[in-house]
């Protein structure tokens, strides 16, 4: 069945048009409730989710919908998407909810699920719900609708999890971080996850007014974190997006590092301690130099389509524990479920404390490639993939590259355009081996 409301996260839009509507959303709980009440006889369903205004309508609706549906409810209140995913498992609950549009701004909301296990749930169970929203509610009566109620220390628990993965020999005492929750899920919680293990603490991004979430700041916005560690002369730099689950960091120099790095440092912590890494997950779009270094020290790396979920699917696939992206979704399987912004930061200023170096200096064998990416529009109609012009352009690229770099074609997913990448160790080559690849498209669009 194709699904209609599902995208790859979730069901995400603005806020006041379908599907991002209070009557749709009631909907929709009742619906999930059906499903539930397949397998679960009474199930308890918690709701969690960011600082947007609009959540208090969209919990309202949610609330409602599950209880129509016989299903017990447990609101969380603000809460990062991981912690919701936590929370979960924990109080072994059917499902969890999160109410965000992640990194995006205030207009838009979403709605998405995590399993009994803290878990993405498979595209099969969307499915199901989509066939039930087909068909006509069935509501419970009084005597069988469900309950509400608040989990007033939700906030609480989830702050002693993400500390209960730091070492517990160790200590951020005598640095200054600066924490950057992007007015969102996490501006209460991350400024004392870090100061509870011993870190001075300056908070920036952590003033929520429902309207200003990713506003300028946070993890798509990193240049109010680079700002601020200048400013207060701090250690370190943590910049997390919306609902938490996204990662940026900023040493004392005001250099940022994205995900593929990060990833890396991680790795290497567990390298250091003897670990068994025996292979790590990115993405297509992750960059080359952190293949090559991780090959170099033994270790496997598979690439993933663009997404977190694809990452997990890899990771399960394999058996393996680490993955992630280069926006900064992370993902450790031996410390959560799911990918999670404040335990990311975490396992990277574990290395940074137990080896005494700064993250440059743990990244000095890894020097980035340069990538150029080129957005060409298609004209309507156009088969791209047919052109023989493209395919014979690219393979002598590939020649010419060899083994210090590499080509990404792919189509948009939202937008008449194919998105042309080069990687190579020269930032000239890229560019150029770029611009030839591109250029064949170019002129099939203008013929």
């Amino acid at each position: 069945m194709t699904r209609q409301y599902f995208g790859t996260d979730g069901i995400r839009g603005t806020v006041g048009q379908p599907p991002i509507t209070p009557d749709f959303v009631l909907r929709l709980a009742h619906a999930v409730g059906r499903v539930l009440k397949r397998t679960d006889a009474r199930p308890t369903v918690l709701i969690g989710k960011d600082t947007r205004i609009s959540g208090y309508m969209l919990e309202s609706a949610l609330e409602s919908g599950f209880n129509s549906a016989g299903v017990d409810v447990v609101l969380l209140g603000p809460l990062p998407t991981p912690g919701v995913a936590y929370l979960t498992r924990a109080q072994r609950a059917s499902l969890g909810v999160v109410i965000s549009a992640s990194h995006n701004a205030f207009e838009d909301n979403g709605i998405k699920f995590f399993s009994a296990q803290g878990t993405k749930l498979p595209d099969n169970w969307e499915s199901d719900v989509e066939a039930v929203l087909a068909t006509d509610p069935i509501w419970v009566d009084s005597a069988n609708l469900g309950r509400s109620r608040r989990l007033d220390d939700a906030a609480g628990r989830y702050i002693e999890f993400c500390k209960s993965t730091f070492a517990n020999n160790l200590t951020l005492k005598g640095l200054r971080i600066v924490v950057d929750a992007a007015h969102g899920a996490a501006y209460q919680i991350a400024p004392k996850v870090f100061h509870e293990l011993g870190a001075e603490v300056v908070s920036i991004g952590c003033a929520p007014d429902g309207l200003n979430i990713n506003k300028g700041v946070g993890a798509t916005h990193p240049e109010a974190l680079v700002e601020a560690v200048k400013t207060h002369r701090a250690d370190m730099g943590v910049a997390l997006d919306g609902d938490a689950d996204r990662l940026q960091l900023v040493d004392a120099q005001g250099r940022l590092y994205n995900g593929d790095e990060l990833l890396y440092l991680m790795v290497d912590d567990r390298l250091r301690r003897q670990e068994s890494v025996p292979g790590v997950v990115g993405t297509l779009m992750t960059n080359m130099a952190v293949e090559v270094a991780l090959k170099a020290r033994g270790v496997a790396f598979v690439r993933a389509k663009v997404g977190d979920r694809y990452v997990l699917e890899e990771l399960e696939k394999h058996q393996w524990l680490l993955g992630g992206e280069g926006s900064g979704h992370l993902l450790a399987l031996d410390k959560h479920s799911t990918g999670d912004g404040l335990i990311s930061a975490l396992q990277v200023l574990q290395t940074v404390v137990r080896s005494g170096q700064s993250l440059s200096e743990l990244l000095r064998e890894v020097s980035l490639f340069p990538q150029t990416l080129i957005n060409v529009r298609l004209k309507p109609g156009q088969d791209w993939k047919a052109s023989t012009r493209l395919e014979s352009e690219t393979r002598a690229v590939e020649t010419e590259l060899g083994d210090s770099g590499r080509v990404l074609i792919r189509a948009s997913g939202t937008e008449p355009l194919v998105r042309v990448m080069v990687e190579a160790r020269d930032s000239v080559q890229a560019k150029t081996c770029a611009q030839r690849i591109a250029q064949t498209l170019i002129d099939k669009a203008d013929d």
